[in-house]
């Protein structure tokens, strides 16, 4: 015969309550998920003009800030082309060790040039493999930390060495972005790109407009060491130190 009597009273009351529980649950699940969207959208613009020759030298490097001046709303800063040890350094956090490279690298610069090299840099308008950029801020506000808003307009003038003559190849460059709508920013930033290459030209070693063939850095192992600054060029294809403009003796 079946020993209900011995059966917990607990448990066999437990059972329906579950059963019902589970009932209720399902009733109160919504047909529709209601989410709340999050997104992020990051502009980057930039300019850059023609190329400007000026005469080989090194009074051509301490022309630079200068060319820069009665435009700049901030301290001008002079950027050198990289190391060999800083070869791979890109402002890109999806690339720890690259990222780390470019903190090392500029970590000494104010917020506003590493502003100006995240937004240059990652839209390929500057390359401190070879060049050589003289920054500022151009237009527009900054934050209480100093970095420029997302409407302020960065930029300067990007030197290299012409490979073929030992020149140096000048151009302005300017760029902005960041979180935010673009507005009127572009207008901004071509009459301010107009007044730079104006300056550009007005150097006593200017020798008129020339087309841009920047470098191409090779890919492996860096190039040589110049043996008048002691540069260690970061691409092997360089005949002129990216630094001081001298040739590079090959063995």
């Amino acid at each position: 015969m079946p020993l209900d009597f011995l059966k917990r009273k607990g448990n066999a009351d437990a059972a329906p309550a579950t059963s019902g529980s589970s009932a209720a649950s399902t009733s109160l699940l919504p047909e529709e998920v209601v989410a709340q969207d999050h997104l992020l959208k990051l502009y980057y613009a930039g300019k850059s003009s023609e190329g400007v020759r000026l005469k080989a030298g090194p009074q051509a490097i301490a022309e630079l800030p200068t060319m820069l001046v009665g435009l700049a709303r901030a301290e001008i800063e002079v950027v050198e082309p990289l190391p060999i040890e800083f070869s791979q350094a890109t402002p890109n956090i999806v690339s720890p060790s690259e990222a780390m490279q470019w903190l090392n690298a500029h970590h000494v610069h104010s917020p506003i040039t590493r502003h100006a090299l995240v937004v240059l840099e990652s839209i390929d308008a500057v390359d401190l493999a070879f060049d050589t950029f003289v920054c500022s801020l151009l237009d527009g506000e900054v934050d209480t930390s100093g970095y420029p808003e997302y409407n302020a307009i960065v930029g300067g003038v990007a030197a290299h060495w012409d490979e073929a003559t030992g020149d140096m190849i000048c151009r302005a460059v300017v760029g902005w972005g960041g979180k935010g709508v673009r507005g009127d920013t572009d207008r901004i930033g071509a009459k301010l790109l107009g007044g730079i290459l104006s300056n550009i030209l007005a150097s006593q070693y200017a020798l008129g407009l020339t087309a841009v063939e920047r470098p191409m850095p090779a890919a492996g192992r860096g190039g040589l060491v110049c043996a008048h600054c002691g540069f260690a060029s970061a691409h092997e294809r360089a005949f002129y130190c990216p630094k001081c403009g001298m040739r590079l003796l090959r063995g």
